[in-house]
Formats: structure tokens, C-alpha cells, sequence
């Protein structure tokens, strides 16, 4: 639609679609005062080459006013292999920072004072493995009591969207699904300033889905880890709070705004009627932004500094709770430091001199942004009602259901690009054969194996006693049910790595083969 009037909002009561801002259905934020009382956290994800490179950096970026960190992994550490695996060779570093052991994890916290930084860590299949790392690295910088259960941070730990979007999983869905629900039980308990999932639309979107798949798939996936908690004999009034949510934050400015808005309403309304919370921390919406990935171009690139202003302005106008905004060289390499400094000082810029934060969801009433909102509000609970018709998310993931969509829909969008129907600036339109460009980080060469030397350092100089003793407990709770973190912490600090640890699951679980979905 074109113009939207009075007429679009015909059916539409304010009272009940918007409420009051910090109210059910928190259609307007999850805050009274949203940013008039503190604005959202400034995120900058960051990782590569070596732990002690990406300490410099983080190091940097906590100068410059960042005020909480968002953790790369490399490959490796992603899939669960040691940096001198054979399937690593040639990805050490490359894409996050190497991490083989509790003393990489050490090195990349170095100064860093984890009782005063929230750490968000982007780890699925070996999340339970990193989050161990941090909690040693905590203990070794002398946090005990409340200093270490007010540990705060995320760790993404979304293993669902792994199969449908982004493909660095280990086990199958099932036994992930396991993992997944141990490491929520646990933070619960011993960790309750911690958010134990961080439920990912941001890979679904970047894989190639419409803004309202990103939200229908996510909240399946939700649904599922909701669920497989409380059977597990949680409370959804208290492992609810700790849920939080990481979206995408494209290009189509009105329609990302009403987006925000509609989630945090279908959130609500299913945590409320289907799972029964009656906690409003636990109904709401709380989620981190990333400006998307997908939208860069390697074609004029300070192109990307525009665009990336105008998403990120979109999820503040949504009401995010934390934001990062991407660099203008990404499409082409890692940021370099000047780049990121300018995606940092992007989101300065908004906060401190757009006035922005001076009033609470200054979008709400807007014609077009409430029937938008009510449109991808209604078109979610539709897709999330065929999921439902499949037998539920997992069975919808195993036949494949979820990656054909998106797999649809990513072809849809090139073939819009290819024509030239959809613009992209300085690629299919306002080309420019001049020659440009900007400075690209360039990694250290001897960077894996360096990494490869310190690996085999830390096997050397480890009790072989502790560490076997320690990986028979890995295998044993793995077997037997019993929550799977305790077991892991124990292996992390007998020097167990990555890689050691998840082969032991591996044994256990097994390894998941992907079947082609057409």
C-alpha cells in the first residue's frame, strides 16, 4: 500500500494493540522510559587471529565507548576442532578468533574485568563448551559468590536455526536440542544474570528470508526451547526472563521498525496464552540488533556507512536492546580498527544527536507503521501455524519444510536484484567504473601456526591423569542424561579442549549428515 489512512487501522484498538510503553503487549518497548532512562547497549562483534589480537581489539573498542563486548569464533571453534585438526587447516582465525583451551579463553580476556563487562559470545553446536571457558576464566580472575553468578552476558546457544540457515552444527537436532536445554537449566541456577539462549532471526534473514519469516522461524525455534525446558521441570516465570532474541536490522526502513513491534506483541501473546507465563519479565521481547550482513557491497563501499546508519536508526526506532552496527569494508575483509570506529561512533552519533531517545516509540499511532505492524503480526502466526500442521519445528526441520522456504525466498530476492527491479546503489544502479576502495585488515600469515604451537603447549604441559579422568565425565554425563555443563567446567579446567570435548560427544551423539532439500 501506498498511503495509509484511518481506514487502514479500522479494526484497530490502541488500547489493546499498543497499551503502554513496559505493558502488556509491550508493543511500544519493553521499558516505561525506553532510552530516556539508558540508552541500549553499544555492541561491537569483534574477534580474529589470535586470542591476543582480539584482546588488543576488544581492548581498543572499551576505550572508544564501547560498553559490552560480542565475541567471534573462528570456524574451528565453531564446528569443534583443535586448531591442528585437519578439516581446521587454512581457517585458524580467519572468520573470529582461534580459541583451543581455557588459556586462549584466558589470553582473550586479559585486563578485562568480567565482573564489570557483559560479554555477549556467538557459539551454538560448541556453546556448552565456550560457556565453561568463561566461567574458569571468571574463576581465575578470583570471581566467587555473587561476583560470579552476576556473571551477565548472552551466549547465542540457538542450535535449531543451525540446520535451516547457517550450518555449523555437530550432533543431530535431538540430542542438540539436549545441549541446548542443559545449558538453560544450568545458567538458571548458577548463573541467573546470564542469558542462557539468544534466539537467532539475524542468520535466517541473512540466509535470504522475508522480515516475516525471520520472525515466524525464530519464534518456532523458541517454541521448541521453551517447551523442551519445561518439560524438563523448569519454570517458564523464571528461565523466561533470561530468554533474549538477536535480529536482523535490513534495509526496507518502515517495514524493520514494524517488525521490532510486532515481535515483541506475538511474543507476549504466545508466552502468555500458550505457556502460561504470567511474569511480564518473562512475556517480554528482549533482543540485540546487528545491521545486515547481506546488505554490504564490495562496490563503493562507503556506500555501506549509509546504509548501515539507516538500519541501525531502524532497530532504535524498533526499541532494541543492544545494537551493532557493521563495518563498511565487511563485504570485502574483517573490519580494520578505523572501520569499526566508525560503525561505533554510527550509533554515538544516533544516541547522543539524533533526539531520538528523547521520546518513547515516537513512531506509535503512525498509520503506516501500525497496519504494517499488525500485517506481519497476522502473516507470522500464519506461517507459525502450517509449522504447527507439520507435527512442530523439529519435524519441520527435518523434512526440510523451513530451509525450502528460505531457500525460495533467497531466490526470489536475486532474480528481483538480477533484473533490476530492486536497486541496489552502485551495483545494478549508479555504477561507478572509476577506481575506489578503502585499506583492508590484512591477518597475520603466521597466525595458525602460532595458534598450533600454543596448542600443543598446553597438551604438553597438562596431567594426563586429570584430563582423561575428566573426559570419561564428559562421556559419562553425556550417556547418562545427568546435565552435561558441571562435567564440561571440570574438563575446560584439566585443559581439555574444544575439540577433545566435543569429540567425546561426538561419540556419544553422534555427527548429523544433511539431506538435500529441493
Amino acid at each position: 500500500m501506498s498511503t495509509y489512512t484511518p481506514d487502514s487501522l479500522a479494526d484497530w484498538d490502541a488500547a489493546t494493540a499498543l497499551g503502554e510503553p513496559g505493558q502488556f503487549p509491550f508493543t511500544r518497548g519493553i521499558h516505561p522510559t525506553m532510552y530516556r532512562g539508558r540508552v541500549w547497549t553499544m555492541r561491537q562483534y569483534a574477534g580474529f587471529g589470535s586470542a591476543a589480537e582480539s584482546n588488543r581489539r576488544y581492548r581498543y573498542l572499551l576505550e572508544h565507548g564501547v560498553n559490552g563486548l560480542s565475541v567471534a569464533f573462528d570456524l574451528p571453534t565453531q564446528m569443534g576442532y583443535d586448531s591442528d585438526h585437519a578439516l581446521a587447516a587454512g581457517e585458524v582465525g580467519k572468520v573470529g578468533v582461534a580459541i583451543d583451551s581455557v588459556e586462549d579463553m584466558a589470553v582473550l580476556f586479559d585486563g578485562i574485568p568480567l565482573d564489570r563487562v557483559s560479554t555477549s559470545m556467538t557459539i551454538n553446536a560448541t556453546a556448552i563448551v565456550l560457556l565453561a571457558l568463561y566461567i574458569a576464566v571468571a574463576r581465575r580472575q578470583g570471581l566467587t559468590g555473587s561476583a560470579l553468578t552476576g556473571l551477565s552476558g548472552t551466549i547465542q546457544n540457538d542450535i535449531l536455526k543451525e540446520y535451516v540457515a547457517r550450518g555449523t552444527y555437530i550432533y543431530p537436532p535431538r540430542p542438540s536440542l539436549r545441549i541446548v536445554t542443559d545449558i538453560v537449566a544450568y545458567c538458571d541456577r548458577e548463573l541467573p544474570a546470564w542469558n542462557s539462549i539468544s534466539i537467532s532471526g539475524y542468520h535466517i534473514r541473512e540466509a535470504g528470508s522475508t522480515a516475516v519469516q525471520e520472525v515466524a522461524f525464530t519464534f518456532a525455534h523458541a517454541i521448541a526451547y521453551v517447551q523442551s525446558a519445561i518439560d524438563a521441570g523448569l519454570d517458564v516465570n523464571q528461565f523466561g526472563q533470561r530468554l533474549s532474541f538477536f535480529f536482523n536490522a535490513h534495509n526496507n526502513f518502515l517495514e524493520e521498525i514494524a517488525k521490532f513491534r510486532a515481535a515483541r506483541r506475538l511474543w507476549a501473546t504466545i508466552m502468555r496464552d500458550r505457556f502460561g507465563a504470567s511474569n511480564p519479565r518473562a512475556q517480554q521481547l528482549r533482543f540485540h540488533t546487528q545491521t545486515a550482513g547481506s546488505t554490504l557491497t564490495a562496490q563503493q563501499p562507503d556506500n555501506n556507512i549509509v546504509r548501515v546508519a539507516l538500519q541501525a536508526l531502524a532497530a532504535v526506532l524498533g526499541g532494541t536492546q543492544s545494537l551493532h552496527c557493521n563495518s563498511r569494508d565487511e563485504a570485502l575483509a574483517l573490519p580494520t580498527e578505523e572501520a569499526a570506529g566508525i560503525a561505533l561512533r554510527t550509533q554515538q552519533i544516533i544516541a547522543a544527536e539524533s533526539g531520538v531517545t528523547n521520546t518513547v516509540d515516537p513512531v506509535g499511532g503512525s498509520y503506516a507503521i501500525e497496519a504494517m505492524t499488525n500485517e506481519i503480526e497476522r502473516e507470522a502466526a500464519a506461517l507459525l501455524a502450517r509449522i504447527e500442521q507439520r507435527g512442530g519445528t523439529l519435524a519441520a526441520i527435518e523434512a526440510g519444510f523451513i530451509q525450502r522456504e528460505i531457500q525460495e525466498s533467497a531466490y526470489r530476492t536475486q532474480q528481483s536484484i538480477d533484473s533490476g527491479e530492486s536497486v541496489v546503489v552502485g551495483v545494478n544502479k549508479f555504477a561507478d567504473s572509476r577506481p575506489g576502495g578503502v585499506p583492508l585488515f590484512q591477518a597475520d600469515a603466521e597466525a595458525e601456526r602460532s595458534q598450533i604451537e600454543r596448542l600443543r603447549e598446553v597438551r604438553a604441559g597438562r596431567s594426563a591423569s586429570a584430563w582423561s579422568a575428566a573426559l570419561e565425565g564428559v562421556t559419562k554425563a553425556a550417556t547418562d542424561g545427568t546435565n552435561l555443563v558441571p562435567s564440561i567446567l571440570a574438563a575446560v579446567e584439566a585443559r581439555a579442549t574444544v575439540g577433545e570435548i566435543s569429540d567425546a560427544m561426538r561419540a556419544v551423539f553422534g555427527v548429523y549428515q544433511e539431506t538435500a532439500t529441493l
